[in-house]
């Protein structure tokens, strides 16, 4: 139940405890989080507020100090790395600029709202530039959504991002497959934490 759901500060700290032990390298790629000056300039940015749960997120990490290779640490979110309030921006602006160019070739239905939208606040990006965002559109206003530049429309993974880091604590701390998404949480070298596609979900991309 809902009810039984810890804060989503807590689950980033039980989160981030999991990885001090035993994925360390992914660890030691968090930042500080931002100050709230840094919070109002990504809301100017945006031009509209934050959900509450990107202001908690960015106010534990402000991101994660970007890799270089798929080797290095970072991408403990599913594959994707943190952003922080520089590189949220960077991926709201492609957004937008999808949002704009398909309204001008009349592309408007086939883009917004479906691999693009200008309410969508990405939070992670993996080496493709694949994003995870926080939905704020009013009916879909906290959403958990992944966009794969791959995919005729975005997927929509979590209800609440409390409930998307629930599920990420249970599957690393017992080491089961992850439900919403299939796939079974692994380390590599003992410093980083990585997430392999379950076999028989072996089509969908990794």
């Amino acid at each position: 139940m809902a009810t039984d759901i810890p804060g989503l500060t807590e689950l980033w700290q039980r989160f981030d405890g999991w990885l001090a032990e035993h994925a360390p390298g992914d660890h030691e790629s968090l930042r500080p989080g931002c100050p709230d000056g840094e919070i109002k300039r990504l809301e100017d940015g945006l031009g509209f507020s934050l959900h509450e749960d990107v202001r908690t997120t960015l106010a534990l990490h402000n991101g994660v100090t970007m890799r270089g290779a798929s080797t290095e640490p970072g991408a403990f979110l599913l594959g994707y790395s943190l952003l922080d309030v520089d590189g949220i921006l960077e991926a709201h602006r492609d957004l937008v600029a999808m949002v704009e160019d398909a309204r001008e070739a009349g592309e408007e239905d086939l883009v917004v709202g479906r691999i693009a939208d200008r309410q969508w606040v990405p939070f992670a990006r993996d080496v493709s530039g694949d994003l995870l965002f926080v939905d704020h559109r009013h009916h879909h206003w906290g959403e958990i959504g992944e966009m794969s530049f791959g995919d005729p429309e975005y997927r929509m993974l979590w209800p609440r991002m409390d409930l998307m880091l629930m599920d990420l604590c249970d599957s690393v701390e017992k080491g089961a497959p992850l439900t919403p998404v299939p796939r079974v949480p692994a380390l590599y070298e003992g410093r980083m934490l990585e997430w392999h596609i379950r076999p028989h979900d072996s089509s969908r991309r990794a």
